[in-house]
C-alpha cells in the first residue's frame, strides 16, 4: 500500500506468478531431483555391494589360509578403493563433469601428497610388509624400537599388543626403517644365560653342576647340544654361559626354572656368586 498526494493506492501481486515460475522450471526440478535421488540409490546399493565384496575377499582369503593382518590389510584396500568408485559415481550421477572432478581430485591429491608425505609412506611401507611378510599376525617382534605381539596390519600402521596388555599403534615407515627381530618365526630358541662365580670357585665343579641341571630337564633339547663355557674374566668374577635349545613356547619357563636351580645348586656346593667388589691392596712400605 503506497500513500501518494493523500490518496491510497494498493499493490496487489498475482497469485498466479509462483506457480507459473514453478511451471517455467518443473524440467529442472525434475532434472536435478531425478540425478540426486538416483546418486542417493547409487551409494545406498554401493553401500550393499561393498560390504558384500568386502566379505566374499575375507572369506576367499580366509580358504587360503593366508594370514589374518594380511586379510586385514587387503580387505581395508577393497573397501576404501570400492568407496571411492562408489562415491564417484554418484558425484557424476549428479552432473559434475567427471574430467573437471579428475582434475580437482588430482590437484586436492598433490596438496595432500606434499602435506601427507609421510602418510603415503607409511601406506607404501605397509604394501612391503604384507608382500615381504616380515612378520604375521601373533608373531612377537621388535621393531621400531618397541616390542610386542602382532595383532593386525592396518593401511597405515601396524597394532602390537605388548607383554604387560598395552596396544602399541607403530606406522609402517618406522617398523621399516630398521631392523625387525621376528621371535616367533622359528620353532625352536636358544636361552642365554650368564652366571658369575667367584675366582676361588673350582670351574669345572660349577660347570657340571649346571650340566646335571640341563640334562635333568626334559624340555631342554638334545639336539643342538646346550653349551656351557667360561665367556669372559671379569673384574670381580668369572663369568660361565650356558645356552640351551627349547621350543619357543618354553623359552622363559626353562630360563626362570634354571637360574634358580643353578642358585640353589650352588648354595648346596658352597660355590660362591660373588657381589661386584673392588680389591684394594694396601702396601705398608710406604711413607705416610
Amino acid at each position: 500500500m503506497t500513500v501518494v498526494n493523500n490518496a491510497v493506492v494498493e499493490h496487489t501481486v498475482s497469485p498466479s506468478i509462483f506457480p507459473t515460475w514453478l511451471s517455467e522450471h518443473s524440467d529442472l526440478f525434475i532434472h536435478y531431483g531425478f540425478n540426486i535421488v538416483s546418486a542417493l540409490l547409487i551409494l545406498l546399493v554401493g553401500h550393499w555391494v561393498i560390504k558384500s565384496v568386502h566379505q566374499t575377499v575375507v572369506k576367499l582369503l580366509e580358504a587360503k589360509n593366508m594370514d589374518a593382518a594380511i586379510i586385514q590389510f587387503i580387505g581395508a584396500i577393497v573397501r576404501y578403493g570400492l568407496m571411492l568408485v562408489v562415491l564417484i559415481a554418484a558425484l557424476n550421477q549428479m552432473g559434475i563433469e567427471m574430467a573437471s572432478l579428475i582434475a580437482v581430485m588430482a590437484s586436492v591429491s598433490l596438496a595432500i601428497g606434499m602435506a601427507l608425505k609421510g602418510t603415503l609412506s607409511n601406506f607404501a611401507s605397509g604394501i612391503l610388509i604384507v608382500v615381504f611378510r616380515p612378520f604375521k599376525s601373533k608373531d612377537f617382534i621388535t621393531a621400531g624400537g618397541v616390542s610386542g605381539t602382532v595383532q593386525s596390519i592396518e593401511i597405515f600402521h601396524t597394532v602390537l599388543n605388548t607383554g604387560d596388555n598395552k596396544m602399541l599403534v607403530v606406522p609402517h615407515r618406522k617398523i621399516m626403517s630398521g631392523p625387525i627381530t621376528n621371535v616367533s618365526r622359528h620353532p625352536v630358541r636358544r636361552v642365554d644365560m650368564e652366571i658369575r662365580v667367584s675366582y676361588k670357585a673350582d670351574l669345572q665343579q660349577a660347570k657340571q653342576l649346571i650340566e646335571n641341571i640341563l640334562q635333568a630337564d626334559e624340555r631342554i633339547l638334545k639336539t643342538p647340544a646346550p653349551t656351557i663355557g667360561v665367556i669372559s674374566l671379569n673384574a670381580s668374577s668369572v663369568n660361565i654361559v650356558a645356552r640351551p635349545w627349547v621350543n619357543k613356547a618354553d623359552y622363559w619357563k626353562v630360563h626362570f626354572d634354571t637360574l634358580q636351580a643353578i642358585k640353589e645348586s650352588f648354595e648346596q656346593y658352597q660355590i660362591d656368586i660373588p657381589y661386584q667388589q673392588c680389591v684394594v691392596h694396601v702396601d705398608s712400605k710406604m711413607p705416610l
